[in-house]
């Protein structure tokens, strides 16, 4: 039984450890791995890393130095079994000790309380390479668009309000995650993203290299206030924006730098999905339900609205979503539910065309 103290601890966010662990053992499918929990809190992730997660190792840190028994307690299961620590010092401290001892995880769960940017160089350096990191950030006000000098000091970056502000508050850490793994010319593959609003979290794998062509997902997205529409162009072709709707290039409003390329690896859900049918049981019906819509959006274009916002545009009820994608994809447009944030559409389709397609089908 896990006693989790004066911790911070939210048993909703059960879904997101389900993840994690579905990810270690995907990790351990190819090679043995050791995870680093940088804030741990009551341990609950940990514990459930190493009883779950097919992992050889677990080093449990967190820096509350009153909360190191009741974590060495919650721990106790895994004695005997694997490899396991328990600490009490900052992740600064921790991660720079490591840095100096060449020391790298498999996986390094970084799950902070406010946006914990000042530690992705560090946090970097110690996933080996095809480990990954597993992000956390509860700063929902400067990634949304609801302080845009934070979103500069943290990200930066211009974060403006935007249709779909969970998918642009990822979007612009994993922009923070690429140019960090970049500058120390490692490459990366987002293999999931997800918020519930409160918190935004991201997985990535890195890699020894970028791909060819990575830089050219780090780009800008533009909606516009007045016509709904949105663009996207990529850092590496930067031009003048098209006219919209409105009849005029702006104004726009404009957010990023930010990642513009998939959100999801659909190889890597797809194992994850597997590992969940094996022993012993990890997804709980929220983990599935979670895991089933990522599995199909993977997260490009990076263009979503809400049905409530087109039908506001065309002046009555809003199509059915499930129809209105299956009417995008009839027409040829690329189109999905977006997994991010419910009752969104996902696609490539010109607006003008997007909203002509709603308008027959709420006709």
């Amino acid at each position: 039984m896990v006693e989790t103290g004066a911790g911070f601890f939210r048993s909703a966010s059960r879904p997101s450890r389900d993840l994690g662990v579905l990810l270690a053992r995907n990790l351990a499918a190819t090679r043995p791995v050791r995870v680093l929990d940088l804030m741990a809190g009551c341990g609950i992730r940990s514990l459930r890393y190493g009883l779950e997660g097919a992992v050889q190792a677990v080093w449990a840190n967190d820096a509350d130095g009153d909360r190191l028994p009741l974590l060495q307690a919650n721990l106790a299961p895994l004695e005997n079994r694997i490899d396991v620590v328990a600490t009490a010092r900052t992740a600064e401290n921790l991660l720079a000790e490591l840095a100096l001892r060449r020391d790298h995880h498999e996986l390094v769960d970084l799950d902070a309380f406010g946006a914990p940017m000042d530690l992705l160089p560090a946090a970097l350096e110690a996933v080996s390479l095809g480990g990954a990191l597993y992000l956390a950030s509860t700063d929902g006000r400067s990634a949304t668009g609801h302080d845009r000098r934070a979103a500069v000091r943290r990200f930066g970056a211009a974060a403006r309000a935007h249709p779909a502000s969970w998918e642009l508050a990822l979007r612009l850490q994993l922009g923070v995650v690429a140019r960090t793994a970049w500058a120390q010319g490692r490459g990366i593959r987002p293999l999931f993203s997800f918020s519930e609003g409160r918190t935004f979290r991201t997985a990535v794998r890195v890699e020894r290299l970028p791909e060819s062509g990575e830089e050219g997902l780090l780009g800008l997205l533009a909606h516009c206030h007045g016509c709904g529409d949105q663009q996207v162009q990529s850092l590496m072709a930067l031009g003048r924006w098209p006219s919209c709707l409105c009849g005029s290039s702006g104004p726009l409003a404009v957010s990023g730098p930010l990642w513009t390329g998939p959100l999801q690896d659909a190889a890597v859900l797809a194992s994850m999905a597997s590992q969940a049918e094996q022993s012993p049981p990890t997804l709980g019906a929220e983990g599935a339900r979670l895991l089933a819509r990522l599995q199909a959006d993977p997260g490009v274009p990076a263009r979503c609205w809400p049905t409530d916002q087109i039908a506001c545009r065309l002046g009555g009820g809003p199509p059915r979503l499930g129809d209105l994608v299956e009417a995008l994809r009839a027409a040829g447009f690329g189109a999905s539910a977006s997994g991010v944030m419910a009752g969104q559409v996902r696609s490539d389709a010109p607006w003008p065309e997007l909203l002509e397609i709603a308008r027959r089908l709420a006709g």
